[in-house]
């Protein structure tokens, strides 16, 4: 069984779509949390109120760590999703502690990021552009089938 990581953007059902293209295969998927609200206030909400955003941010971040960082160590594969609108540093993060844990890494981005994120996708073993390509991939390294 493999054990994947989906990080990165939250906006588009790029999970959705890799989740649902690897049924049948004997994966586990785990990821952050992707409830936009509920990751940016999960700080606050347990360990109460702060008057500044900042130190609001920096308690959901923490504590979403835990979880970020337990789901990139447990995992033998990590794929980071970087989407087409907003900064994405938390992905980039994500990326850079799986290479540095040595796990395997998959990156998927449009071509407009290419140049962006030439390091990130160095580090790689594979950069794929669409989601229906990490299931090839996972599929391809599970039973050594091409697609059709």
């Amino acid at each position: 069984m493999l054990k994947v990581y989906l990080s990165g953007e939250i906006h588009t059902d790029w999970r959705e779509q890799i989740t649902q293209g690897a049924q049948g295969l004997d994966v586990v998927f785990s990821g952050p949390v992707t409830n936009h609200a509920a990751s940016d206030d999960c700080g606050v909400a347990i360990l109460g109120d702060e008057a500044d955003k900042f130190w609001h941010d920096r308690k959901g971040a923490q504590i979403n760590a835990i979880r970020t960082r337990k789901g990139i160590e447990d995992a033998d594969i990590v794929v980071v999703r970087f989407g087409e609108q907003y900064r994405q540093w938390n992905a980039a993060f994500d990326a850079g502690f799986a290479a540095a844990l040595g796990k395997s890494l998959i990156i998927l981005h449009g071509p407009d990021h290419a140049h962006a994120l030439k390091e990130v996708d160095a580090a790689a073993l594979a950069v794929a552009r669409e989601p229906h390509q990490v299931v090839d991939i996972l599929r391809y390294v599970l039973t050594s089938h091409l697609p059709e």
